[in-house]
């Protein structure tokens, strides 16, 4: 029996059990640095499977890293759990949360982490059936939503030694992904003035309300001076009391996001010179709260290949006439257009007619994005500037949902996620495999690594004397 043989074994015969942990941490659905109830389930099952379990690593209670074997090569499957605030939603075609204003797993983390945390675990058991050397690690990375746990894992130099890294993310289609990810800072802006009664002493009072909303006006005029690819959004976080009185503090949040990480931190300086102006023109004080950064992606073409490969063996997942039917039926609760739009955007950069599907059954192959990547952010960009590191994507989804939305809570948590899922552990483990056992295709990624970081090492985007984020987000 060959170790592919020995992987796919495992994950079918533990299909249950891992789709009844993903569907725990479905129900759990915690917000980033908050994921201690889906962590622990994770570590505790990788645990019984042998493996070495450091929990709180990088001073975050919900990371931890789990290794297996010992020696050279080391292959990382990097894993998430974050739900996102505000998309609890139940199993169902309709909007129905599970509870009110609660979050859910919008971005299928739950689905995520399993798959990879499985891939480990086949791939490590592998190596016992195989008499193969070298370490499998599993990275159970909390806060990707937010930008901080990989961030923060590779500045506590967690990852120094690891050879390759493998993740995946569930999608509406089955790809390899090439493209890049935009680099990234988020950042508080906090403004201390003086209160005042708003009617009876306006002149006594100095508004941080005020501080705040010229800040957000002085950065969409910048718009028009910085690169096309540039995003700048934000949430008053704190807006003050009651009207009649001057608010005495304020709160901005903002993401500060560009194709590379050079063209972030140029933006950066000068959306904090029109905060310092802020503070200037409303006499009030500025406190600057950096929460986390990181930087654009790197795909390793050679890992890529390999992942495509596998893909190819493994096939896409397939859904049944009540899944594909479930789907229709989220279909039409989506936004009118919105499947049109998503659905001609995949049909024209893959040259594919996706016009009668609901749920993607197919392998769409590797593409070179045209011009530079931007859109979204990811913290497995910063796992990329320090060792080898691909992912793919895996059907999850139904064409036309958007990421971060209750159809993706719905489909996350049922069959259709669970197929996409177990798809994209079988590839991970397989290519986990070869990269263990083939010393060539492992020193092709290697040199491709290399020249690609040769004129740019990593820096981390982190400053020193900051600490992971643990007040982020409120809990709920």
């Amino acid at each position: 029996m060959s170790g592919f043989d020995v992987i796919s074994g495992i994950l079918q015969q533990r299909r249950d059990e891992f789709t009844e942990l993903s569907d725990d941490i479905w129900r759990y659905a915690e917000v980033g640095l908050q994921e201690h109830k889906s962590a622990e389930a994770q570590a505790d099952y990788l645990r019984r499977a042998g493996f070495a379990v450091e929990m709180g690593v990088a001073d975050m209670p919900s990371a931890f890293v789990a290794s297996y074997g010992s020696g050279e090569p080391v292959i990382a499957f990097l894993g998430e759990y974050d739900a996102l605030p505000g998309t609890s939603q139940k199993t169902v075609p309709w909007q129905e949360p599970l509870e009110k204003d609660a979050p859910g797993h919008s971005c299928g983390h739950n689905l995520l982490g399993t798959a990879s945390m499985a891939a480990a675990i086949a791939a490590a058991q592998a190596m016992d059936e195989e008499g193969v050397e070298g370490t499998v690690r599993y990275y159970g990375c909390p806060a990707e939503e937010t930008l901080v746990g990989k961030v923060f894992m590779v500045k506590d130099g967690l990852m120094e030694d690891v050879d390759a890294a493998l993740c995946w993310h569930p999608a509406p289609v089955n790809a390899v992904r090439l493209g890049s990810s935009s680099a990234m800072n988020s950042v508080k802006f906090r403004f201390y003035g003086r209160s005042s009664h708003a009617a009876g002493a306006p002149e006594l009072g100095r508004s941080a309300l005020d501080a705040v909303e010229l800040m957000n006006v002085g950065v969409n005029y910048l718009r028009e001076h910085v690169i096309e690819e540039a995003r700048m959004h934000y949430v008053i976080t704190d807006g003050g009391g009651e009207p009649n009185v001057v608010p005495p503090e304020a709160e901005v949040w903002y993401y500060v996001r560009a194709p590379e990480r050079r063209e972030v931190e140029e933006i950066y300086d000068r959306v904090v010179k029109i905060a310092e102006g802020a503070a200037l023109m409303t006499e009030t004080e500025l406190e600057i709260e950096f929460l986390s950064g990181c930087y654009h992606k790197l795909t390793n073409r050679s890992i890529a290949g390999l992942i495509w490969k596998h893909m190819q063996e493994v096939g896409a997942p397939q859904f049944s006439s009540e899944e594909q039917e479930f789907a229709r039926q989220l279909t039409d609760n989506l936004p009118p257009g919105q499947r049109e739009r998503a659905i001609r955007k995949i049909a024209e950069e893959y040259e594919v007619d996706l016009s009668e599907d609901y749920l993607h059954d197919e392998l769409l192959p590797p593409k070179e994005p045209e011009g530079r990547s931007g859109g979204g952010s990811t913290d497995v960009a910063d796992v990329s500037w320090v060792t080898p590191t691909a992912e793919c994507s895996t059907a999850c989804a139904v064409l036309g949902a958007a990421g971060h939305s209750w159809q993706l809570t719905a489909t996350t948590g049922m069959s259709i996620g669970h197929k996409g899922m177990l798809t994209a552990a079988e590839v991970l483990g397989r290519t986990g495999w070869e990269l263990l056992t083939d010393e060539d295709a492992l020193e092709a990624a290697k040199e491709e690594f290399a020249e690609a970081t040769a004129e740019e090492p990593y820096r981390s985007p982190i400053p020193e004397g900051i600490d992971p984020p643990h007040d982020q987000l409120p809990t709920h």
